[in-house]
């Protein structure tokens, strides 16, 4: 009598988070800022970046951008690494710095309009932004005449107009009164539900869901790295 073989289920295969950073390492101003430092992110999720000033927050987030030069390890976006595709990264991102780029001369519609056609996002859709941030009623104010609060509104209803599936944005909620705070929040929260990935520097102002808070000061180099450094 033949004996039937049992049939095994083949262990499901490990799906690549659709972010995936490992070993990252940067030097700024000559300084190694941290080392070692891995995450991923999947699509709706959003990466918290917390620790002291000069623990790499922004040093980080400007690796991600591709602005400043990343010392050694990999970044990865759907399994491809970026700087194989330098361009298309860049597209899929939205940058937000200390400085909200708002010009001077142009009013805060026109600034978002200039943005919004250069992203090629949906033009019934500068009124909701504009709405969301509460600058309807200054939207043909020129930039030299807003508060930084509304410069800061201005530039986070950029970023939400961007269509960018994933938001860089550093210490957003500065200078923001807790109404702009909640709309920040709940604009976030709808980015992630689309699908969409953040990773945010923040001392601890930023609540939304699927957020993964990491401690740069965790990846700050050994004093045995910064010997083989300086070696």
């Amino acid at each position: 009598m033949l004996e039937t073989a049992q049939k095994t289920s083949p262990e499901p295969l490990r799906r690549m988070p659709a972010l995936h950073a490992e070993n990252l390492a940067c030097r700024r101003g000559g300084r190694l800022v941290f080392t070692g430092l891995g995450f991923g992110l999947e699509q709706g999720e959003a990466l918290l970046l917390t620790g002291r000033n000069g623990s790499g927050k922004s040093s980080l987030l400007r690796l991600l951008a591709l602005l400043t030069p990343r010392l050694r390890g990999s970044l990865t976006w759907t399994g491809i690494e970026v700087t194989e595709q330098p361009d298309a990264w860049r597209q899929a991102l939205a940058w937000l710095g200390h400085t909200d780029a708002v010009k001077s001369d142009l009013t805060v519609r026109e600034s978002l309009s200039g943005a919004q056609i250069l992203r090629k996002g949906k033009p019934d859709s500068l009124d909701h932004a504009l709405s969301r941030f509460d600058l309807t009623t200054i939207a043909d104010r020129p930039g030299r005449f807003l508060s930084a609060g509304q410069r800061r509104r201005a530039a986070l209803a950029r970023v939400m107009l961007s269509g960018a599936p994933i938001w860089l944005l550093d210490e957003p909620a500065s200078g923001l009164d807790e109404p702009s705070r909640a709309a920040l929040h709940f604009t976030l929260r709808e980015h992630m539900k689309s699908g969409g990935l953040a990773v945010i520097s923040t001392h601890g102002d930023i609540h939304i869901p699927n957020a993964h808070p990491i401690d740069l000061g965790d990846f700050a180099p050994s004093v045995d790295a910064l010997a083989e450094e300086w070696a």
